[in-house]
């Protein structure tokens, strides 16, 4: 009797895997798609656009799940979920280009999913609160002297960027005026700028503009253009990339029993909206960052984190901060302890593969990330 030995792959190069079976080696890039698999909702199909999206997966091996009245017509639109290998999506990608009802575009959408995995090295945001009321170290930095001193211990422990503010946005915080803001920003800015890439957390376009002119290079707004609308004007006039955050609400209020259907879906559109606003007057260089711990509940923030992988279909890159927020529900401990845990938690997302991780502790964290290294698919 032969006993057969059955193991499921996960987190794998499969062309890789492909190679150590002997695979014909001219078609491994080819046939590395047949065994990636993704699920894609599309939203907003009429009838006619579902079923022959769903006609047209069935013909290839794949299958697309639709509202149970798009058969009779009885619905205006219909939100879908297309499953299948990336070699399928690809190739109904390219029937939908022959078809009416504009499924062209559509196809043109499917046709661009990326064969593998681009593996990149998460870089490091250093946070600088120069505050005196910050969640996590409001006061400790609030001198110009010490605010010197810590940046360049970020620098030197090997932050990518260091995100100053000026303006402390935990829950039930009140705004800190301009020219507050502008007081303490611009003499870092000053001293950092030839020496480490400078980012600005601020929801101030009059902020942002002195910040740009004095040297910044990066606008991290929290409130994703919502708090200022002259925001989106200044990053194009600057041409400069900003960070486009979701929030449910301002922090003087967000925490006040907020709610979602779908937290992830909801923050995805809310995010597609801006990038698409934000394109529409010429900004380009655009990093997403779907705001844990603003306006969500724990079970959100875990339910981001969980599903971040869904946000990379929105083609940009991501950034996430968990450094010492409540998430960890560790309120009575130690920054040095809310740091241990943060390094934990944010192993995950650096195996998910995010552009972006903004910390408090940056030398934890280079050295995880050099650690992290050796888990990644090449």
């Amino acid at each position: 009797m032969h006993d057969f030995i059955l193991r499921e792959l996960k987190n794998i190069d499969t062309k890789k895997e492909l190679a150590n079976i002997g695979f014909d080696k001219s078609y491994i890039e080819k046939a590395s798609d047949k065994y990636c698999y993704k699920n894609i909702k599309i939203y907003s199909l009429s009838p006619a656009q579902a079923n022959i999206l769903k006609q047209t997966a069935i013909s290839v091996g794949a299958d697309c799940a639709t509202h149970k009245e798009v058969i009779t017509g009885k619905i205006e639109n219909t939100n879908c979920i297309l499953g299948g290998s990336i070699s399928e999506i690809k190739k109904i990608g390219e029937k939908l280009k022959l078809q009416p009802f504009n499924l062209k575009r559509l196809g043109e959408e499917l046709t661009k999913i990326p064969n593998s995995i681009d593996v990149k090295k998460t870089k490091i945001v250093g946070i600088l609160n120069i505050t005196d009321n910050s969640f996590s170290d409001g006061g400790l930095y609030n001198d110009l002297e010490k605010a010197k001193e810590h940046l360049m211990e970020m620098v030197n422990d090997g932050a990518d960027i260091i995100d100053i503010g000026a303006e402390s946005t935990k829950p039930y915080s009140t705004p800190v005026d301009d020219e507050k803001q502008l007081k303490k920003l611009l003499p870092i800015i000053d001293f950092a700028k030839d020496k480490i890439t400078i980012s600005i957390d601020t929801r101030s376009a009059l902020v942002a503009d002195e910040c740009l002119k004095a040297g910044a290079n990066i606008i991290n707004d929290v409130s994703g253009f919502d708090y200022d609308d002259k925001m989106a004007k200044i990053i194009s006039k600057y041409n400069v990339p900003v960070i486009i955050q979701h929030s449910k609400g301002t922090p003087e209020n967000m925490q006040d029993n907020p709610n979602y259907d779908d937290v992830t879906e909801e923050i995805f559109l809310s995010l597609d909206k801006k990038i698409k606003y934000a394109k529409s007057i010429g900004i380009e260089n655009i990093i997403i960052d779907p705001g844990i711990g603003f306006g969500k509940t724990r079970k959100d923030n875990f339910e981001i984190i969980k599903r971040i992988d869904e946000f990379k279909r929105l083609d940009r890159p991501i950034m996430l901060g968990i450094s010492r927020k409540s998430l960890l529900n560790m309120e009575n401990l130690d920054n040095q302890m809310k740091d241990i845990y943060t390094v934990a938690l944010n192993a995950l997302i650096v195996n998910s593969n995010i552009d972006y991780i903004r910390v408090h502790n940056v030398k934890m964290h280079k050295t995880l990330i050099d650690l992290m290294e050796m888990f990644m698919v090449k």
